[in-house]
């Protein structure tokens, strides 16, 4: 199989559907991609009912174009990650994986243009995020719900706004930003440096002001983290939890347990926002973003320092923070429902707090003069309590 005849197969794959995201390449499946949340499969000619392991690894080996490095990670940890350019279409973020002793590959569509918050339709919070002088920045969130697209929209308004070096680490570079006000150096992990620890670490030699970590894997990379943005530097970053909670906790629990307290009290100082989104299936197709948005105040602080307790939760706190631009999932999930994106279902699916949820569609049913319960036909039984004659 030759490099024009996998260009072909990813043209054809990229077209074949609206709102595609991933092409899916799995031995006993065909081409598939994913499009607006659906797997969904491609007819290529010839056809191919079920793709055969030595296919799927002619397929990755033209990928990985006979790089030593790639080859070597992949046969030692099963998988690796790359960036492939399909010229003049799209470029991919591409992760080969062995499963039950054949490959399989899923490619990543990167986009080309650089979103902006408006385009987005990002909440307030994003663009007071973009004026932040240091600390640290966190976009949280499942594997394919925004978070670099998120990144890409503050990364862009520092662009618009601000004469500062930017330094960003990623795994591949995705979203390729253009010098406007800032300028921007972009590198690539494999191909500029060989760990986000290492990177990070030569990052604070080169005189950045704003700093972007692809994602945040491991203590190292955390802990250097932190050291960047005690000493000014503006970090953001990624990790995959599903709520501010659980990035707090899931970042003292890379360190031992004498260390935490130290720990708490450095994320305290530094940590400026945590933004968790989940992409909700929209009514009509495509999705839509939820976020969950917590800023730092003196309760933020405290609840990261002592952790959380009865009335003093991460959820409690963002609720009564909503004045100063915070928002739990719940409220953001209700008003979603009330603009008419997504139904009650998908709204009670993805609430945080089912009740919270079903409360707030009952009073907007009840605000339309919409039913609110499908019980009926109940009527007060007047003869209850009566003595019997």
């Amino acid at each position: 199989m030759r490099k024009q005849e996998i260009d072909h197969i990813l043209s054809r794959m990229l077209d074949s559907h609206e709102n595609v995201s991933d092409l899916n390449i799995t031995v006993g499946r065909p081409f598939q991609v994913e499009s607006s949340g659906e797997l969904r499969q491609v007819d290529i000619e010839p056809g191919i009912k079920e793709l055969t392991p030595f296919q799927t690894e002619i397929f990755a080996l033209n990928l990985i174009n006979r790089d030593r490095r790639l080859s070597e990670i992949l046969l030692r940890e099963g998988s690796c990650d790359c960036s492939y350019q399909l010229p003049g279409k799209a470029r991919f973020r591409v992760n080969i994986f062995s499963q039950r002793g054949s490959y399989s590959i899923v490619l990543r569509k990167l986009e080309t243009k650089i979103p902006t918050c408006h385009e987005l339709n990002l909440p307030e919070a994003f663009l007071k995020m973009a004026e932040e002088k240091n600390g640290i920045i966190l976009i949280t969130g499942a594997t394919g719900s925004g978070k670099s697209t998120s990144l890409a929209a503050i990364l862009n308004e520092i662009n618009e706004k601000k004469s500062v070096h930017v330094i960003t680490l990623e795994d591949p570079v995705e979203f390729q930003h253009p010098h406007k006000k800032a300028t921007f150096n972009q590198r690539e992990m494999g191909t500029d440096f060989d760990t986000f620890a290492n990177g990070l670490r030569a990052a604070l030699r080169q005189a950045p002001k704003v700093i972007l970590v692809g994602e945040m894997r491991d203590r190292e990379t955390v802990e250097i983290g932190l050291s960047a943005a005690e000493t000014g530097h503006l970090v953001l970053s990624t990790i995959h939890t599903v709520d501010a909670g659980q990035t707090i906790n899931r970042i003292v629990g890379m360190f031992n347990t004498e260390e935490e307290r130290q720990i708490r009290v450095r994320l305290a100082d530094t940590v400026r926002w945590i933004v968790c989104q989940r992409l909700l299936p929209k009514v009509g197709g495509g999705r839509v973003a939820a976020f969950e948005i917590m800023g730092t105040n003196l309760r933020v602080k405290d609840a990261i320092l002592h952790g959380e307790s009865e009335g003093k939760t991460f959820y409690d706190i963002i609720e009564a923070g909503e004045a100063f631009g915070m928002t739990t999932f719940d409220k953001y999930i209700i008003g979603l429902y009330e603009k008419g994106l997504i139904t009650e279902e998908t709204a009670l699916s993805y609430a945080s707090r089912r009740a919270v949820v079903g409360r707030g569609i009952d009073q907007i049913k009840s605000g339309r003069g919409e039913k609110t319960t499908d019980i009926e036909g109940l009527e007060v039984d007047l003869s209850y309590g009566r003595k019997r004659r």
